[in-house]
């Protein structure tokens, strides 16, 4: 259920019986003020300039042919021509009741499923994941699982680095450890491998002309040299799925689409780029030239695919992808969670694709940027000595941070509940702290503010889940044991409903412009909206009659569900206890 969308579609078929054009919309959005009903329909003023009429005339208009149905309890007309609507109590109560025997808290999947291929995480397999993978890796895998609850067939692409002339090094220093080690023990610190294999590219005599060596054995398929990496991949992929695991992130190793899955269709695609004249060479190099994104003097944004000694660029491998992502899967939308930063690049490698037409024109290519993590420092966010902060060393202190507070707060806790309560909150606190930014903005990282239980955190929306659920231990009582029609008789009541019922409105948004901030705003607005009901409508004290308090009880499990359906989308997981 969508409330912003019926109502669209209700007034947009009164605004076409009223004979105002097709293309003027009622821009309905929930209203912002208390006392101007429950959502607002703000088209009648643009319509009325357009036809050169009365807008509060034309808004009486649009009402005389507004089918209310019962859905709407009353629609007034305030100031220059806004549309207060009311929606009905009775109509609210039983869409509530309608979501609480439903599975899917009444949200049903999409008519129309599409295929969204979604590109996020993509760490190098060179190296250990660092805090900068932290943003991809979890935005994107809150889209993958929103995107497939609403029934999208999602399919996730890992387009991990896993290749490319530093292999040459990385080969040539594990072929001597080897000689002592397996791979495993030789891979255990990937980025002391790197280190060790970088200063020996450096400073040792022939070990640079050997790296190079295996460049050429690995890029002309020599089976020895091809077996070396393909157990430097396995290795360096379980690294990543530790951390994936530790973050309740859903990627699987089925899920990687490395760098070097294209690499039999650079050649072609670089020759037919070339024989259809998008591509020229110029200085040795072969370049497309997008006038499409030429600057203020006309000069063409140039995109080089491939170098003049031959070799292969990102942008080569991007087309690639995308040409594969279209054709091969079918994708209907491509969404890149990746870095604003390589705004340009996506933009010339989406400029590009179009160009050559690698994929249908209805196929939609979305770059969802994302800003920088930074330290208190308003610098990209550093380790003390001014390294790079590795993902899994972050975790961890996340981790016990979150169980030291744990500690403190409930003593009489067991190690074993501490720990588990630490792991859960500890996780939840550094994926939510992001995932509540808009996520084109920079933010900084801060332990305090996102392991609090006040304001807008997961500790305070995991601790209010636990919270609703404590109250039908206290009464002794199981929600599928819940009976009886849903009241709304007092304004906390009614706001707390209309909240609910909102839902699918949000998950529908984020959808659609990809900002899972929007759902995290909304949970806390519920879990505010219930902390209102709450304080000024008892659920268990003496007093309240049956049919109130099994009308309440039904309220605090939608909640309690809401919260931990909103949450279970982001990756981050609730408790019964805490």
């Amino acid at each position: 259920m969508n409330i912003r969308q019926l109502l669209t579609d209700k007034f947009q078929a009164a605004m076409l019986a009223a004979g105002i054009p097709a293309d003027c919309g009622p821009i309905v959005a929930p209203a912002k003020k208390a006392g101007f009903g429950d959502y607002q329909a703000n088209g009648a003023m643009g319509a009325a300039k357009r036809m050169g009429t009365n807008p509060r005339e034309l808004a009486a208009k649009i009402l005389e042919h507004l089918d209310t149905g019962d859905m709407i309890d009353k629609v007034e007309i305030a100031g220059p021509g806004f549309l207060n609507i009311h929606l009905s109590e009775t109509w609210l109560a039983a869409e509530l009741k309608a979501a609480e025997a439903s599975e899917r808290l009444g949200i049903d999947p999409v008519a129309e499923p599409q295929t969204v291929v979604i590109d996020y995480s993509h760490p190098n397999l060179a190296k250990e994941m660092h805090v900068g993978h932290l943003r991809s890796t979890i935005i994107g895998d809150a889209l993958a699982r929103l995107l497939e609850f609403q029934g999208h067939k999602v399919t996730r692409q890992n387009h991990m680095g896993d290749w490319g002339t530093q292999f040459g090094m990385l080969l040539a220093h594990l072929s001597d450890k080897l000689q002592d080690n397996d791979a495993e023990v030789a891979l255990a610190d990937l980025e002391k491998f790197y280190r060790e294999a970088k200063i020996r590219f450096d400073d040792e005599d022939g070990f640079a002309d050997r790296a190079r060596e295996y460049v050429v054995k690995l890029q002309g398929g020599d089976p020895e040299c091809l077996k070396l990496w393909q157990q430097f991949i396995d290795i360096s992929i379980s690294h990543s799925e530790e951390i994936y695991d530790k973050l309740n992130v859903t990627l699987k190793r089925s899920d990687v689409y490395g760098e070097s899955q294209y690499n039999d269709d650079l050649p072609v695609l670089v020759k037919e780029l070339l024989d259809r004249g998008i591509a020229v060479e110029d200085q040795g190099a072969i370049v497309v030239f997008l006038e499409e994104m030429a600057d203020k003097e006309g000069n063409p944004s140039p995109m080089i695919i491939q170098k003049k000694g031959g070799g292969y660029l990102y942008a080569t491998t991007d087309l690639a992808a995308i040409r594969y992502r279209a054709n091969q899967l079918h994708a209907d939308r491509i969404l890149y969670v990746v870095d604003a930063r390589q705004s340009l690049h996506l933009q010339q490698a989406f400029t590009a694709s179009r160009k050559a037409g690698f994929l249908p024109e209805a196929t939609s290519l979305e770059h969802c940027a994302f800003g920088t993590m930074m330290g208190d420092d308003g610098k990209p966010f550093k380790t003390r000595t001014g390294g790079t902060v590795k993902l899994a060393a972050l975790l961890d202190e996340a981790i016990e941070r979150a169980q030291q507070l744990v500690a403190n707060k409930n003593p009489g806790l067991s190690a074993g509940e501490c720990a588990q309560i630490g792991r859960v909150v500890g996780i939840g606190a550094v994926k939510y702290a992001d995932l509540s930014k808009t996520r084109t903005n920079d933010y900084a990282f801060n332990w305090d503010s996102m392991l609090s239980f006040e304001g807008n955190t997961a500790p305070y929306l995991q601790y209010a889940y636990t919270r609703v659920r404590s109250i039908f231990r206290r009464a002794g009582i199981e929600p599928s044991e819940l009976h009886g029609d849903i009241k709304l008789d007092t304004e906390e009541e009614r706001a707390l409903a209309i909240k609910l019922c909102q839902f699918g409105e949000v998950l529908d948004q984020v959808a659609k412009d990809t900002f899972p901030h929007v759902l995290c705003s909304y949970l806390y607005d519920l879990a505010s909206a219930y902390m209102a009901f709450y304080e000024a409508c008892p659920v268990l004290k003496e007093g309240v009659s049956e049919e109130q308090k099994q009308s309440r009880l039904q309220l605090c499990d939608l909640v309690a569900r809401t919260i931990a359906g909103g949450l279970d989308l982001l990756g981050i997981e609730v408790l019964e206890k805490m």
